[in-house]
Parts: structure tokens; C-alpha cells; sequence
């Protein structure tokens, strides 16, 4: 299939507004813009979505089983306390690769952990729009090597 998922949290509408000096001035049309690039050209199909409402992520990603291959995250703030959204890509079981646009470890204390990362595949932050980049290559990457081991990469 090659399909992916791309689901982002509470506040990323407002990219390219808030705080500049912290997430840049590229706006989520922006990125969205440069993943459906990317994923041509990686050979992979993305659904890119937004919601401010952790109860619609939940549904998106109860949505996904059987329909995509991998979920690349950026939970926004519910990173840090959804166990809500860490319990629902647990139960989906689809290889999930959490992103962020700013260092999450670099910033106030209360970032520094994240809640959904150990049911993650992996996380990516600190590189701005890159971070969604380099998720898609990671993603094409756990599509082919569970394409040539005729395994499921979870």
C-alpha cells in the first residue's frame, strides 16, 4: 500500500503566527505542501490532517487500522500528557513515527517527556519543517524493509 498518515495536533493551524522565533514562519499549508512532494517522490500516498480536538486524533487514528501503513505524529502539546493518544496508537498497531518542529528536549522542563514516544517506532524533532521530511524518509524506509522481509515492522 504505502499509504501514511499524517496527523497533526492542537495549534499547528496557527504555524507561520505563533511564536516565530521558536516553529518559523512557514505556515501547516506550508509543510503540507512539502510532504506531498516529498511523498511523490518517495513512491507514497499521505492523508495530511489537523485537529485541535485530542478525541477527533484518537478517532483518526482508530480510523487508520487496515487503511495506512505508518502514522507520522506530531501530537503537539498532547505529546507530553495524552495517554488517551498513546493508547490509541498502541491498540492500532501501525508503525508510528513521532515528529516535532522544535526540540522538545531543549525547552521547558515539562516538554522533555513525552508520553507517546515508547509506542513509537521513533521520534524526530528539532528540524523544523525537516522533521516531516525525514519522518517520510523513515517511513519509506520501514515500507521497504518490511516489504523485503515479508515481515510487519512495528
Amino acid at each position: 500500500m504505502n499509504k501514511i498518515l499524517v496527523i497533526n495536533g492542537p495549534n499547528l493551524n496557527l504555524l507561520g503566527i505563533r511564536e516565530k522565533n521558536i516553529y518559523g514562519s512557514e505556515s501547516l499549508l506550508d509543510i503540507a505542501k512539502a510532504v506531498e512532494v516529498t511523498s511523490e517522490a518517495l513512491g507514497l500516498e499521505t492523508d495530511f490532517v489537523q485537529s485541535n480536538h485530542e478525541g477527533e486524533i484518537i478517532d483518526k487514528l482508530q480510523a487508520a487500522r487496515g487503511e495506512y501503513d505508518v502514522v507520522i505524529i506530531n501530537a503537539a502539546a498532547y505529546t507530553h500528557y495524552s495517554i488517551a493518544i498513546r493508547d490509541a496508537i498502541k491498540a492500532v498497531e501501525i508503525p508510528s513515527i513521532e515528529i516535532h518542529l522544535s526540540n522538545i528536549h531543549s525547552r521547558e522542563e515539562f516538554r522533555h517527556t513525552s508520553v507517546i514516544a515508547p509506542v513509537c517506532v521513533g521520534q524526530i524533532c528539532g528540524f523544523g519543517k525537516m522533521s516531516y521530511i525525514l519522518a517520510l524518509h523513515a517511513a519509506a524506509d520501514l515500507q521497504k524493509r518490511k516489504q523485503d522481509s515479508g515481515n510487519t515492522v512495528c
